[in-house]
């Protein structure tokens, strides 16, 4: 079962070699559920990304009746998987509202991760959060 985004920010307190957590976050998106290959389509396809990541998004009501969004994702490399992984754990079951309140960034300034990401993953990361909010205004209407 993939990690709730409470158990990966107490994982990464617990850590306290980079290398530690980077080999967490790898095994974070090994944990992760594979993206089915049908949704690994153009439509999907994360745009901005130096490696291959596709993206899915569900629109469900949530159980109070507010549309609420769930993510899907996967990437073609152990460190970008991993990184889908946390951030598909940040922002999915939140509303649109919810999710154009938050941002993966600071999370990752939080944690330690930020400062250890190349410019081109951390452009990669910018394209993710982008669909997402995407995704979100869309379903907000």
């Amino acid at each position: 079962m993939p990690a709730t985004i409470d158990e990966i920010v107490e994982t990464f307190a617990l850590l306290e070699e980079w290398e530690d957590r980077y080999r967490y976050v790898i095994e974070v998106g090994k944990d992760a559920p594979p993206l089915p290959e049908a949704d690994k389509s153009e439509d999907n396809r994360v745009r901005g990304c130096a490696s291959q990541v596709w993206l899915r998004t569900d629109i469900r009501p949530g159980p109070d009746g507010r549309t609420t969004l769930f993510f899907q994702g996967e990437s073609d490399a152990h460190i970008v998987q991993g990184l889908v992984a946390i951030i598909v754990a940040f922002y999915s079951g939140l509303t649109p509202e919810e999710i154009m309140a938050r941002d993966v960034r600071e999370l990752f300034s939080r944690i330690g991760l930020s400062e250890h990401l190349t410019p081109q993953r951390s452009n990669g990361v910018r394209s993710m959060v982008d669909r997402i909010r995407r995704d979100a205004a869309e379903a907000a209407g």
